[in-house]
């Protein structure tokens, strides 16, 4: 269905059609805010339940799609916050020159130290198996 053009609610006639720049987004955004504590059986509430699908599919169309983020920057940021070190690393993937080796993107992740980082530090497998460069 490209387009919603008429809703006829009680005595009210809404003309709401597919946001499709700015403009009508913001004016989306007023007229959802003006009645969003609609309940059901208002005249309003059908309005807002429309609004709301009409601005979710206009940000899901405009706003950027993030990338996966960069597994080792991931590991990275773990580590920081929990404040390993990189003997701890080593200590979970099997030795010093490995962790030093990962941290500076010199070696891949492997499926059993994806694993066992997992395990340790609460990083999903699915953020690890992401590709990422290889230094020089």
């Amino acid at each position: 269905m490209n387009t919603i053009r008429l809703i006829h609610i009680k005595y009210r006639i809404m003309n709401w059609t597919i946001i499709k720049n700015k403009k009508h987004y913001l004016k989306a955004l007023d007229r959802l805010e003006e009645i969003f504590d609609s309940i059901k059986g208002d005249s309003t509430f059908d309005e807002a339940e429309l609004l709301v699908m009409l601005i979710e599919n206009y940000e899901t169309e405009t706003e950027p799609v993030f990338p996966e983020p960069d597994p080792i920057e991931v590991l990275k940021y773990e580590m920081d916050q929990k404040n390993f070190k990189n003997k701890d690393l080593a200590g979970i993937i099997g030795s010093k020159s490995k962790a030093s080796e990962i941290l500076n993107k010199k070696r891949r992740l492997t499926l059993s130290m994806i694993r066992k980082i997992n395990k340790a530090l609460g990083i999903s497998a699915e953020t690890l198996i992401q590709e990422y460069e290889l230094a020089n």
